[in-house]
């Protein structure tokens, strides 16, 4: 904690995707990164590329869920920011002080990290996910 606040940081942002592989080949060479992980999760393939200051999430449907409904109603691109809190019930408890209503969460996330999403309707149109390490 930091003056009665709860220390945030850039965590990733997540991208939806119809081909894991085939985007993780394009970023891995532009941005001489590298695939830091990668799991089965939720319906999903997920792979995390290593910026070096936060990640980028690449998320390809498998068993329908979300990122298909995601993929059909908005096609490829950035689904959503993630903030790495040390706390996630303390940053959940602030976003509901300032009326920013959360989805679900805390869960059970990739990496085995804790996460919790905040709806975007009450944070400008962004779909936020907070991420405990």
């Amino acid at each position: 904690m930091t003056d009665g606040r709860h220390d945030l940081r850039f965590d990733h942002a997540g991208i939806a995707t119809v081909d894991v592989d085939a985007l993780a080949a394009l970023y891995v060479d532009l941005f001489s990164c590298e695939r830091a992980h990668e799991e089965s999760l939720d319906g999903m393939f997920v792979c995390f590329l290593d910026l070096g200051g936060g990640y980028l999430e690449l998320l390809e449907p498998r068993d329908g869920g979300t990122i298909a409904r995601y993929l059909d109603e908005h096609g490829p691109g950035i689904h959503h920011l993630a903030v790495a809190t040390d706390d996630i019930e303390a940053a959940l408890e602030r976003a509901r002080a300032r009326g920013v209503d959360p989805v679900e969460g805390p869960r059970p996330g990739a990496w085995g990290h804790e996460v919790a999403f905040l709806h975007p309707g009450s944070t400008g149109g962004v779909l936020f996910e907070f991420v405990e390490h």
